[in-house]
């Protein structure tokens, strides 16, 4: 029986994280603030555990719990570019605004643009926690 509580499965159901069945995850920066109701959802909707900052094998996405006071983003988003697979996704998850270790939209673009990523959406994941999707640059067409 699932421990999810109904507004996390329909999270997962219509994941805005786009997690699916059988990827594998690689999360990065956990600790006791994380959001444990997410996680949950996440493994259920992957229907296994998230690998942890030691994982050596190809990922198909990554999770990056960050807050102020870290340390460098840029090198956190480089360890998880590592291992990801080709057309992979990374999630910085973030405290929301109000909420200790609250990070500012415009130092993760930095760290982004700085890996060679952008920004490209930002979602609620939790009450506390909010998620933006790291994607690689377009290249011009010639």
């Amino acid at each position: 029986m699932s421990t999810l509580t109904p507004r996390n499965r329909a999270f997962v159901a219509g994941s805005p994280l786009g997690l699916g069945d059988g990827q594998v995850v690689q999360e990065f920066g956990y600790d006791d603030d994380v959001d444990f109701r997410l996680r949950d959802a996440i493994e259920e909707a992957i229907d296994g555990e998230l690998a942890d900052e030691d994982w050596d094998d190809v990922t198909d996405a990554a999770l990056i719990w960050w807050r102020e006071g870290d340390g460098d983003l840029t090198d956190m988003i480089m360890d998880a570019l590592a291992l990801l697979e080709d057309g992979g996704v990374i999630w910085v998850l973030t405290p929301k605004p109000g909420r200790p270790g609250y990070v500012e939209a415009s130092e993760i673009s930095e760290a982004a643009t700085i890996a060679g990523l952008h920004t490209a959406n930002s979602v609620s994941v939790g009450e506390d926690w909010a998620g933006t999707r790291l994607a690689a640059r377009h290249r011009a067409k010639k």
